[in-house]
């Protein structure tokens, strides 16, 4: 047997970089930068207003109050993105408009609550210093500024800076596109009646779903019975449109693995037994220069699997530090055992306490039991050496996606 890290060291060393492409923003939402981004311009490119207004030099209003308000001629209007009033001389002022330019020798911008609204003239109530409610050119991005950097994920507000420096389409390492297959005579679709001895197929839901959270693209494909040329066509059919195959099922030591009995000896595909508890049976290689993770068909098995292994890769397809998923020491609430010389994830509730991350194992640890998954928020990363740990421990602990 391996180990977990030997298992996905293997994997890390295998999978390819995915090579980058030039997208349309939006197109690359979620995708991760492949490339430096320059503000071009400053921002804001000019010094503009924070408040409907007006434009004033502030020595004309430096002693207003409401006994005695500064009166100013209203010289004209400044809206946002309008350049008539570029200039404005002492004595006069301008009414001016959230996001307008601030024209040229005003260094103030008076809110209008701090006056009568007036059209032609206005009475001003209170002073304003210098520089009152204007953004300055530059004060959020420096011209030149690297506003987003090769590694970045193209979230809503990465997307949203890139658009203010008028960047219509980025490089990006696209989010990898991962089939999802599983394989078993036992299984039928959702909705569909059950006759003895069948189950409703979870997995390809579950895993897809899985996908998605690690930043790729999944598609289901339908479930496989175990017809070993099926399975093989099905696999082979995928690879056009997959840049990794996700399966489920079939990979362990009966006579009916199937998908172990089609890939053995294809491609680089191996099979191992993994020192750990769900998933020890794995497989894992390239099927036409396509990564291929073949999981064990037990719920539970299937989806820590993925968690280990396939995110990772995921990640590293990407371009991206192959990290786990988040993770923080937490305080035991119970004891626990687990056997020696295995790496052992259970599921568990993670609380963060006033007094500490604290964590619950659940009750069920079966690797078929997915309710006790459902519940959980946290999976907890036991050692080859944690043989037995009382209530009160610390110990590693995996944040689930939310």
């Amino acid at each position: 047997m391996r180990t977990v890290e030997e298992h996905l060291a293997e994997i890390l060393n295998s999978v390819p970089v995915l090579p980058p492409l030039e997208l349309a923003l939006l197109e690359a939402a979620g995708s991760v930068l492949a490339e430096p981004v320059a503000a071009p311009v400053p921002l804001p490119p000019f010094d503009n207003s924070a408040m409907d207004g007006y434009a004033v030099v502030a020595a004309d209003v430096a002693g207003a109050s409401d006994d005695d308000p500064a009166v100013l001629p209203v010289i004209g209007d400044i809206a946002a993105g309008d350049g008539g009033v570029t200039a404005l001389r002492p004595g006069l002022t301008a009414r001016i408009m959230t996001g307008a330019p601030l024209p040229a020798g005003a260094d103030a911008v008076v809110p209008v609550e701090w006056t009568d609204g007036g059209t032609a003239t206005v009475r001003v109530t209170r002073p304003a210093p210098p520089g009152n409610y204007i953004r300055r050119a530059g004060e959020d991005v420096l011209a030149g500024q690297i506003v987003a950097g090769p590694g970045t994920r193209l979230a809503a507000p990465q997307l949203g800076m890139l658009a203010a420096v008028g960047r219509p389409r980025v490089l990006v390492r696209p989010k990898p596109r991962v089939v999802v297959l599983s394989t078993g005579s036992e299984l039928r679709e959702p909705g569909a009646a059950l006759a003895p001895g069948q189950i409703w197929d979870s997995n390809s839901f579950m895993l897809t779903a899985a996908v998605a959270e690690a930043g790729g693209v999944g598609y289901r494909q339908a479930t496989v019975g175990d017809e070993p040329d099926k399975v093989l066509e099905t696999l082979r059919d995928q690879l056009m449109r997959a840049d990794a195959v996700v399966t489920s099922g079939g990979v362990s030591m009966g006579a009916r693995d199937v998908v172990k009995e089609v890939l053995t000896g294809h491609g680089t595909v191996r099979f191992h037994q993994v020192r750990m508890r769900p998933g020890k049976p794995q497989g894992f290689g390239l099927l036409e220069g396509v990564p291929i993770f073949t999981l064990p068909g037990n719920p539970v098995s299937a989806y820590v699997s993925f968690q280990v292994f396939v995110r990772p890769a995921l990640r590293a397809m990407q371009g991206l530090a192959p990290e786990p998923l988040p993770t923080v020491r937490a305080r035991l609430t119970a004891d626990v055992r687990s056997p020696a010389g295995i790496r052992h994830y259970l599921r568990a509730r993670l609380d963060d306490a006033r007094g500490g991350p604290a964590v619950a194992p659940a009750e069920g640890q079966g690797s078929h039991q997915l309710g006790a998954l459902s519940s959980a928020n946290a999976i907890i990363a036991l050692g080859a050496a944690d043989e037995a740990l009382p209530a009160g421990s610390t110990v590693e602990v995996m944040r689930l996606p939310s």
